[in-house]
């Protein structure tokens, strides 16, 4: 791959719930001649329009708007991810792609700080701000293996601190600081390497990053490719319901099927959560159903003097509403179990 153009800083921005508040804070102080163009990745749903770049392009003082495909990596810039397309790095400019999704959410995190760290690596400042789960760990790991900076919003300053505690976690970021302070820091790491810090020396991408990339983009060769990273989990997709291989780097063990779906393990959880309850509501209609029709059955051989069936079919309706008040206690408990992160519950 090509070397992306001495002196381009890239600062990557991810945030989720609660991350509008918290990059409208983030932007506000960005001075007009920031030497380094801003990439911002906010999960969002992939269906109607953003008004992000709209609020942050009113926040401050640097121009924001959504990125479309080609754009050039501009100093004193804001490119932020359109609805349902992933933002990547491609050397000085960047691409949008319908990808598979990560963690269930397209544009992802993930994608942008990948990429990012593929093309320009130690160039790279990544940013985790406010968010439930832990989306945005993976892709710190990979601006830290390439030499780059990470900042995560101070936990206690976070509306919602899971994702800024993961990537913490899961990457030894160097800056935790409350959002209002990030400008400062940025403004001083870039003082710093005023030239980029791309180093021609730097190892080349690992395997792993390099398919992973290409797999957001949609690479063909990538996808038909029989081979997949990691090892056969025993776990199956909830996007496509194939069987997804376990990834690990370092603390941080993550999925990924055949075709792309990337999966943190919290987000798995949470995904899998959702899927038992789905089943758990299709299993209790089915026994309404069943317990609705059984009594009706028992009226009509009442009516027409066959008594033996119509108490037979009786008894089939008391079986089925027992079952369905098992399942209906089911997903109540489920709904007040505290296993799960307090903002996704």
């Amino acid at each position: 791959m090509a070397a992306a153009p001495q002196g381009t800083n890239v600062v990557v921005v991810g945030a989720s719930a609660g991350g509008v508040e918290a990059l409208r804070t983030l932007v506000s102080d960005l001075p007009a001649d920031l030497p380094a163009c801003v990439l911002v990745v906010l999960h969002l749903p992939s269906t109607g329009m953003s008004a992000l770049p709209l609020i942050l392009d009113r926040a401050g003082t640097l121009p924001a708007r959504h990125a479309v495909e080609g754009d050039r990596l501009a100093p004193g810039t804001i490119l932020v991810a359109p609805p349902d397309r992933h933002l990547i790095v491609l050397d000085d400019q960047v691409t949008l792609s319908r990808g598979p999704r990560e963690n269930g959410h397209r544009p992802a995190v993930d994608v942008l700080f990948r990429t990012a760290a593929r093309a320009h690596d130690g160039a790279v400042i990544a940013v985790v701000l406010s968010g439930a789960l832990d989306d945005g760990a993976a892709g710190m790991v990979a601006v830290r293996h390439r030499g780059g900076t990470g900042i995560v919003q101070d936990f206690d300053d976070a509306l919602y601190p899971s994702m800024p505690q993961a990537a913490y976690a899961a990457a030894g970021v160097e800056h935790v600081v409350p959002v209002k302070e990030i400008p400062a820091l940025l403004g001083a790491l870039l003082r710093d390497h005023p030239g980029g810090r791309r180093s021609e020396a730097a190892p080349p991408a690992e395997p792993l990053l390099e398919v992973e990339a290409a797999l957001a983009d949609l690479d063909p060769d990538a996808m038909h490719d029989p081979d997949r990273p990691g090892s056969p989990s025993g776990f199956g997709c909830p996007d496509c319901h194939g069987a997804l291989f376990q990834i690990t780097e370092g603390a941080l063990s993550r999925f990924r099927c055949r075709v792309g779906h990337a999966w943190s393990p919290q987000s798995l959880l949470a995904q899998q959560s959702q899927a038992l309850e789905g089943a758990l509501w299709m299993a209790l209609r089915g026994l309404e159903e069943k317990a609705a029709l059984s009594r009706d059955l028992g009226d009509r051989a009442a009516d027409t003097g066959h008594d033996l069936s119509a108490t037979r079919f009786r008894e089939t309706a008391t079986e089925a509403l027992g079952a369905a008040e098992l399942v209906r206690r089911l997903i109540q408990e489920i709904g007040e179990r505290n296993d799960l992160p307090e903002e996704i519950r």
